[in-house]
């Protein structure tokens, strides 16, 4: 799992230990058919606070309720399983047919060595791999480029956990306003730049980076993993050309440009000419994207991102 949950709610944990509070843990290891939230989503509990999240709420309070009237183990870990008859399905809200299995581990002062470490590698943007030994509770980390799936058998879970994926948007108007209101809200980390520090001064999207810089400088020095995705958007060829030298050759996994079918073209030609190769060509998605007929702002920017979605599905790193 790649979210930039994941380190808050580590960070949190991490924090009511280090207070002396009891805490749990609790992370879906399976599900089946609807899932309001994807395997491997955590969240933190202690009896008068919580962060993250396994439903959007009803799995939440029930785990409440089981810490509240003391059915929560304080000292090993415990399966519990949601949606296993219709009733409970509609007492908990969950989508018709979907089951949840939830690990609740319960967390003491040993544990903060391990948390220590993963909060200190997802920091620094670097993806590890959680193997929690389920007859011994104990947890170790360990590195993990690829993001996995969460594995679950008799004796260890293993999960991936990951930095937040980042995005850098090359250009400040409009569109670059609503595209990161929707990134924002689907877990992304935005970073905004332009050369033009008037419209930097009249951004109306949300309360993220805005850096004033020539692109190139900009993506070398924030464009460092490969969870990073790059997208132009200034209309001018000058300032995107520039961006995309650097960004086809950076870590970056989703290039983007915005344009039409002839911009495409052309941009293609003159950054062939500037010395890319047809493999790093190859890797621009540009016009950027889904095909979906897209005109205004709002359109284009679900366009992208459900292109972006769709790829992240797929990926292999």
């Amino acid at each position: 799992m790649i979210c930039g949950q994941d380190l808050e709610v580590l960070k949190q944990v991490l924090s009511w230990l280090k207070d002396g509070e009891t805490t749990w843990l609790c992370t879906i290891v399976g599900a089946t058919g609807s899932s309001p939230r994807p395997v491997g989503s955590m969240l933190g509990l202690t009896r008068s606070h919580q962060v993250g999240s396994l439903s959007g709420g009803c799995v939440e309070d029930d785990l409440i309720e089981k810490l509240r009237v003391g059915e929560l183990n304080k000292t090993a870990l415990q399966r519990l399983h949601y949606g296993v008859s219709a009733e409970e399905n509609e007492r908990l809200g969950l989508p018709c047919g979907g089951r949840l299995e939830v690990l609740v581990e319960a967390l003491g002062q040993q544990s903060t060595g391990w948390l220590d470490e993963a909060v200190d590698a997802l920091s620094s943007r670097t993806s590890i791999l959680r193997h929690l030994d389920l007859l011994s509770a104990a947890c170790r980390i360990t590195a993990g480029r690829q993001a996995k799936p969460v594995t679950i058998d008799t004796a260890t879970l293993v999960q991936s956990l990951g930095p937040q994926m980042r995005m850098l948007l090359v250009g400040a108007g409009q569109l670059s306003q609503v595209l990161s209101h929707l990134a924002v809200a689907m877990d992304y980390e935005v970073i905004v730049t332009d050369t033009r520090r008037e419209v930097l001064d009249q951004w109306a999207g949300p309360p993220i980076p805005l850096i004033e810089g020539l692109p190139d400088d900009v993506i070398a020095t924030h464009i460092t993993d490969d969870q990073s995705l790059v997208i132009t958007l200034t209309h001018d060829p000058r300032i995107d050309d520039m961006a995309l030298l650097e960004a086809l050759e950076s870590k970056a996994w989703y290039v983007g440009a915005l344009g039409s079918l002839r911009t495409t073209s052309a941009r293609h030609e003159r950054l062939s000419q500037l010395g890319l190769k047809t493999g790093q060509l190859e890797r621009l998605r540009a016009p950027v994207g889904l095909d979906i007929g897209s005109k205004t702002p709002w359109e284009i920017a679900i366009a992208i991102m459900a292109e972006i979605t769709k790829e992240r599905k797929t990926r292999t790193v």
